[in-house]
C-alpha cells in the first residue's frame, strides 16, 4: 500500500507554521478537504476544495471516491488528538494516510497559562454533553476544554456553579498564535464575557464548602443515583467493580443493570471505558439514562429487554457483570459464549437459587467465589447497634481456553 492522503494540522500563522513536506504536499494537492476556517488559511489555486459535510460519515465516502489523486485534508492542530484523524483510521488503512501535526489547541493552552499540559485533564465537549466534565471535577483539578460554540463557556460556568465550584477560575483562549489572538478571563459564578465560537477553554477548579463531586474510584454514594431499591450498594458495587478491572476502551455488558450503577462507575473509571446497560424494566431504563447524564456517561448504550434474547448482536464484550437474571435459561450460557478469550465475567448472588447456580458453575468453569456479608450502624433507640444487609455471594472467573 502507498499513502494517498496527507491529513494536515494547520494554526492560525497558516503556511508561515507549517513543515517543508507539508507546504510541498499542499502545493501539490489536486483536492483539499477542510473547513472554511482552514480553506482561508492555505492558499492553493488549482486544487478542488470541499468542505466538511454534517454528517461526517459522508465525508469518509467523498474522501475514498477520490482514490488516485492528490488529497489533503486540513484540520487545527493535532490530527491524532480530539481530531478526524483517528475517526479516518477506522475507514481507511493507516499505510495510506500521512499525519503532519501542528501545535494542538492544548499545547498552546498550557503555554499561555503556565500549566505543565501533564498534570491536566484535557477534554473535548465539541459536540458532546457539557456533562462530560463531571468525571474529572474536582478540588484543584485544572481543565483545558474543547468546547462547542461561543454558549460553551457560559454552560460550563452553570455547571460548574450548580455543583458547588462556583469559585473556580475560567479563561477563554482564542486564534492562539496568530495576529488576532484573545483572552478572556473570568470566574464561574459571574460569568459573562462574550466570546467568539472557536476558543479553547481553561477551567482551574475551586471548591465551595457544600461542593458535589465524586472520585472516579469506585463505589459512589448510593444516594449518587435514582433508583428503585434495584441498585447494588455501595460497598458491593466497589467489590464488583474491582474484580470487573476496568480499563480504557474496554466494553462492559451489565446484564440485568437496575438503575445502571455498575455500568456507569465501569465508563468513569477508565478512560473511553463504553457499557451496554440490558434492562427490560422502562422506569428503570428512564433512571438509567439520568444517571447516566447527572454523572458524565451520555453515551451508554441501553437495551431494553430480557436476557438472553437482549444479548443477541451486540458487540462483543470485554467483561460482563450478571447483576439479574441469573436462573434465566440462556443467560449465562449467551454471556459466556460472546466473552472474548481473557474477558472477565462477574456475577452477584442473593437468593439461595442464584447462589446454587454460581456454586454449580464454579465448579464447572472455575473463578474465585466469594460471600460478602457488610453490617452498617443504625440508630436504635437513644443509641446505634448493627443492621446487616443480605450477604452476597460473588463469582469471579476469566475466560481462558481451558475452561472454555
Amino acid at each position: 500500500m502507498s499513502v494517498w492522503l496527507d491529513i494536515i494540522g494547520i494554526g492560525e500563522d497558516g503556511v508561515d507554521g507549517l513543515s517543508n513536506s507539508a507546504l510541498e504536499c499542499l502545493k501539490n494537492a489536486e483536492v483539499i478537504v477542510g473547513g472554511d476556517r482552514h480553506h482561508t488559511l492555505a492558499p492553493n489555486e488549482t486544487a478542488k476544495r470541499i468542505a466538511w459535510p454534517s454528517p461526517f460519515d459522508a465525508m469518509i465516502d467523498e474522501i475514498k471516491s477520490h482514490h488516485g489523486k492528490r488529497i489533503v485534508i486540513l484540520v487545527t492542530g493535532d490530527p491524532l488528538w480530539y481530531s478526524v484523524g483517528a475517526r479516518i483510521l477506522k475507514a481507511i488503512a493507516k499505510e495510506e494516510v500521512r499525519f503532519h501535526p501542528q501545535l494542538s489547541a492544548f499545547q498552546w493552552a498550557s503555554s499561555r497559562m503556565g500549566w505543565s499540559l501533564a498534570d491536566l485533564e484535557t477534554l473535548t465537549i465539541h459536540g458532546r454533553a457539557n456533562s462530560q466534565i463531571l468525571p474529572h471535577l474536582a478540588p484543584d483539578v485544572r481543565m483545558l476544554i474543547l468546547t462547542q460554540n461561543a454558549e460553551s463557556p457560559a454552560a460550563v460556568a452553570k455547571l460548574l456553579t450548580d455543583r458547588g465550584f462556583g469559585a473556580s477560575r475560567m479563561t477563554v483562549l482564542a486564534a492562539m498564535g496568530g495576529e488576532r489572538e484573545e483572552r478572556f478571563d473570568g470566574v464561574a459564578s459571574s460569568w459573562s464575557q462574550q466570546v467568539p465560537d472557536f476558543h479553547t477553554l481553561a477551567v482551574e477548579c475551586l471548591a465551595d464548602e457544600d461542593a458535589k463531586w465524586h472520585s472516579r474510584v469506585g463505589g459512589l454514594p448510593d444516594e449518587a443515583f435514582v433508583h428503585d431499591g434495584q441498585l447494588t450498594k455501595r460497598i458491593m458495587r466497589s467489590t464488583t467493580l474491582c474484580a470487573l478491572a476496568p480499563y480504557p476502551d474496554a466494553l462492559l455488558w451489565d446484564v440485568g443493570a437496575g438503575c445502571g450503577s455498575i455500568a456507569i462507575e465501569w465508563m468513569r473509571a477508565a478512560r473511553g471505558a463504553r457499557a451496554i446497560a440490558v434492562e427490560p424494566n422502562e422506569k428503570r431504563i428512564s433512571m438509567i439514562g439520568e444517571n447516566a447524564l447527572q454523572l458524565g456517561v451520555e453515551k451508554i448504550e441501553i437495551v431494553q429487554d430480557e436476557a438472553p434474547q437482549a444479548l443477541q448482536g451486540l458487540e462483543e464484550p470485554d467483561a460482563i457483570f450478571i447483576g439479574g437474571g441469573l436462573t434465566s435459561d440462556g443467560t449465562f450460557e449467551a454471556c459466556w459464549e460472546t466473552l472474548r478469550e481473557g474477558g472477565r465475567l462477574v456475577a452477584n448472588a442473593v437468593t439461595i437459587e442464584s447462589e446454587a447456580r454460581l456454586f454449580s458453575l464454579c465448579e464447572e468453569f472455575g473463578g474465585d467465589l466469594s460471600r460478602i456479608s457488610v453490617q452498617q450502624a443504625e440508630p436504635v433507640g437513644r443509641f446505634k447497634g448493627w443492621k446487616p444487609f443480605m450477604p452476597v455471594t460473588q463469582w469471579s472467573v476469566i475466560k481462558r481456553s481451558a475452561n472454555k
